[in-house]
C-alpha cells in the first residue's frame, strides 16, 4: 500500500509537488530536535490550500499518516517523520497575501518565514510583535502551531494573541476557511483556538489573519546585574510598575549560562563584575527621549535600594547588539557543547530561583561534570535550560536528565512546555502538567476531528 499510495499521489497532484524515494531532500527526514532521522514515505510541497485538502482527502481514505513540517526548526519533535507517514511541507506557501492597514492586520501563507512577515509589516509602517531567535527560518504555520512565544511576551503576549483567523485544513480534506480581521467577533465558537497550539494534530494550518500593532519608533535596552534571585523580582516589579507598556522584554541569566557562553565565544562583558544574576531590559515606544529618560530613573532607583548592583544602559545601537550578544548567543550550543538536552518549562516568577538552584545541584550531583545553562523569559515564567555531560560524548543521557528535571518541575507545580510544544519527546510526561480530565479532553476532540489518526501520529497524545 505505501508505495501504491506515493504512485496516487503522484498520479493526482504530479511530480512538481511530490517527490519520493532518492528524490526526497535529506532536511525533510529531520527537525531540530536531534532525534534520529527517518525518511518520509514521500515528501508533498503543495501550493495552494487545494493541493493540501488533496493529499489529505487521499491520505485519509488510505489511513496514511501526514506530518506536517514549516521551517524545521521545532525542538520539541512536532515536525520529525515517523515511519510510514507522508511529510507535507508548507514551505512553497509563502505569500504575503494582504496588509490592511485600516484593520491593522496581515493575511498570510502559512510558509512565510517569521522574518519575512515582520519585514513586510515594518514596510507598511506596522509592526509584527511577536519574535523568535529562530526568525529568519521558522515559518508562520509553524509557530501558531506551536503557539510560541519569544522575547516580547511579556508585553505582547504569545503567538494566539497575534491571530484573527485562520484556515484549517482539516483530517478528511475538508477546508475551514475563516479569514476574520475583526477584533470583535463573538459569533459562536471561536474554534481558531483549537489549532493554535495543537502542532498540527487537530488540523494543518494554511493561511492566518495576524494582528498588527504600531511600530515603535524607539527602543533601548540595559543590562543589570543583581545579587540575588529576590532582587530580579524587586527590579521586575520596578520595571512593571515603572514602565507599564513599555517594558518589551525581561530576560534573566543565571552566572552558569552568562559565564559559560561569554567566555567560550570571547564575548563582550559590558558590566565590569561578576554577579548573582544579570538581567536585560528592553523598553520601546514612541518617544526616544521620553523612554530613555524613564528607564534610567526607574534603574536609578533600583541601584539606590541595592537590589541592582550594576547597570548598564545603551546608548547606540551597537551597545544594544553587544548587551544582547551573549542571550542571543544560544545558536552556537553546538559550536561551544556539542549535543545537548534541552528545556522550555514553565514555573511560577517566585519559584524560579529555588527551581535552578535544585536543577543545577542535582544534576551536578548525579553528572559532577555537568554543565547546566539557566536562562530565560522569567517575566512570563519561562526557564530554559540546556544541559551537557561532557564525559557522556555523543552518548548524553537525555532520558535520565528529562525525567530529573521534570519531576523536579512538577514538584513546583510548572508546566513542562511553556512555548516549544510537546511534540513526540515530551508526550510521556504530559501528565506531568495536565489532568486525566483534561487529557480525556484533548483525547475526545483528536477522536472527533481526526478519528483515523492521520494528522501527525504519535505526536502529543501519542
Amino acid at each position: 500500500m505505501d508505495k501504491r499510495l506515493a504512485d496516487l499521489l503522484l498520479e493526482r497532484l504530479g511530480d512538481d509537488l511530490v517527490a519520493t524515494g532518492a528524490d526526497i531532500p535529506e532536511r525533510a527526514w529531520h527537525d531540530w530536535s536531534g532525534l534520529a532521522p527517518v525518511e518520509p514515505l514521500a515528501l508533498v510541497r503543495p501550493r495552494t490550500t487545494s493541493d493540501v485538502a488533496a493529499t489529505l482527502e487521499l491520505c485519509s481514505r488510505h489511513h496514511i499518516g501526514v506530518v506536517p513540517q514549516g521551517g524545521l526548526t521545532g525542538l520539541a519533535g512536532g515536525a520529525q517523520p515517523v515511519a510510514g507517514a507522508i511529510a507535507l511541507s508548507l514551505e512553497r506557501m509563502n505569500r504575503i497575501e494582504e496588509i490592511d492597514p485600516a484593520m491593522a492586520t496581515m493575511t498570510v501563507g502559512a510558509g512565510t518565514t517569521l522574518q519575512t512577515a515582520q519585514e513586510a509589516a515594518e514596510a507598511a509602517d506596522l509592526f509584527l510583535a511577536v519574535d523568535l531567535g529562530a526568525r529568519g527560518s521558522c515559518s508562520v504555520g509553524g509557530v501558531l502551531s506551536t503557539n510560541a512565544g519569544g522575547n516580547r511576551v511579556i508585553r505582547y503576549g504569545m503567538a494566539r494573541e497575534h491571530v484573527l483567523g485562520l484556515e484549517v485544513v482539516l483530517a478528511d480534506g475538508t477546508i475551514v476557511s475563516s479569514l476574520n480581521k475583526m477584533l470583535k467577533n463573538n459569533a459562536g465558537y471561536d474554534s481558531k483556538q483549537l489549532f493554535i497550539g495543537s502542532e498540527g494534530t487537530l488540523g494543518i494550518i494554511t493561511r492566518a489573519v495576524l494582528k498588527l500593532q504600531s511600530r515603535p519608533t524607539f527602543s533601548t535596552s540595559a543590562l543589570c546585574g543583581c545579587r540575588d534571585f529576590d532582587a530580579v523580582l524587586e527590579l521586575l516589579r520596578a520595571v512593571r510598575a515603572g514602565l507599564g507598556p513599555s517594558l518589551s522584554s525581561f530576560e534573566v541569566m543565571w552566572p552558569s549560562f552568562y559565564d559559560f557562553m561569554s567566555s567560550s565565544l570571547t564575548l563582550p562583558r559590558p558590566l565590569a563584575d561578576k554577579h548573582g544574576l544579570y538581567v536585560l531590559i528592553e523598553s520601546s515606544g514612541f518617544d526616544a527621549e521620553y523612554e530613555s529618560n524613564r528607564l534610567e530613573t526607574v534603574l536609578g532607583a533600583v541601584l539606590e535600594t541595592g537590589a541592582v548592583e550594576d547597570a548598564v544602559l545603551a546608548a547606540s545601537q551597537k551597545d544594544v547588539a553587544d548587551l544582547w550578544a551573549v542571550r542571543e548567543s544560544v545558536s552556537e550550543y553546538s559550536k561551544v557543547l556539542g549535543p545537548i538536552t534541552a528545556f522550555d518549562v514553565g514555573v511560577s516568577a517566585h519559584r524560579t530561583g529555588v527551581v535552578v538552584e535544585e536543577l543545577e545541584a542535582g544534576l551536578a550531583a548525579r553528572w559532577p561534570d555537568v554543565v547546566a545553562l539557566s536562562y530565560g523569559h522569567i517575566g512570563d515564567s519561562n526557564l530554559h535550560l540546556v544541559v551537557h555531560v561532557p564525559s557522556a560524548g555523543n552518548e548524553q543521557p537525555g532520558e535520565a536528565v528529562s525525567a530529573f528535571v521534570y519531576e523536579t518541575v512538577r514538584a513546583a507545580g510548572g508546566t513542562i512546555s511553556a512555548e516549544h510544544g510537546i511534540g513526540l519527546m515530551k508526550r510521556k510526561y504530559l501528565a506531568y502538567t495536565r489532568s486525566p480530565e483534561e487529557l480525556d479532553l484533548m483525547r475526545r476532540m483528536k477522536l472527533a476531528l481526526d478519528p483515523a489518526g492521520v494528522l501527525n501520529p504519535g505526536k502529543v497524545l501519542g
